[in-house]
């Protein structure tokens, strides 16, 4: 769904900024009288000196009662809809729930969060590894995890990864049933202090 809204809402950007754009290229280059073409009477730049709102247009809205409400109202709709629009970027990227084929021709979910947490458990429990933090995306059906692992200050990255690859995925993938989890692994180390040797 929000992929769609996503898709359409930069269709109609690119339409009327290119609308946009080409009014304004038009009229600067006064490409009607060089090219020998007529424009439609509601064109909004006629010349280089034409403006999109004259100094009697201005004054005419701004003598209107309604104007300021009007252009008020617009303006908190945009924000709103603008903030709606990145909340929901920032939200749409964690899967709620895994379907799992039970085997019987019948399927079954598992909460996605629930994944997440005992994931994220595993991977905090191996030796060398002081945080994690997972997060599942993709679809339903063939989920992907992101995970963010902070190492402590002796840990190896290269076994951590490993145990991680080897024994937190394994039995995710082993206890959900999923024939593959693919997982794209970030690695940190926690800031210390560094030890002063006498």
């Amino acid at each position: 769904m929000l992929t769609t809204v996503n898709r359409v809402l930069v269709a109609l950007a690119g339409v009327v900024l290119v609308a946009l754009g080409a009014a304004v290229l038009i009229g600067a280059l006064d490409l009607q009288r060089h090219w020998d073409f007529a424009l439609p009477s509601a064109w909004p730049f006629d010349g280089p000196q034409d403006v999109l709102l004259g100094r009697a247009d201005r004054r005419k809205w701004r003598g209107e009662d309604w104007w300021w409400p009007a252009v008020i109202v617009t303006l908190a709709a945009v924000v709103l809809l603008a903030l709606w629009w990145l909340l929901a970027q920032l939200r749409r990227h964690r899967l709620r729930e895994i379907v799992i084929d039970t085997g019987d021709g019948e399927a079954a979910a598992l909460r996605g969060p629930a994944l997440e947490t005992a994931l994220a458990a595993e991977a905090e429990s191996l030796d060398g590894v002081d945080r994690a933090l997972v997060v599942l995306r993709g679809r339903s059906a063939a989920p992907e995890a992101r995970i963010a692992l902070t190492l402590a200050p002796h840990a190896s990255p290269d076994t951590a990864l490993r145990r991680v690859g080897d024994e937190a995925l394994a039995h995710a993938r082993s206890s959900a049933g999923l024939g593959r989890l693919p997982a794209e692994v970030r690695l940190g180390v926690v800031r210390h202090r560094a030890e002063r040797v006498d």
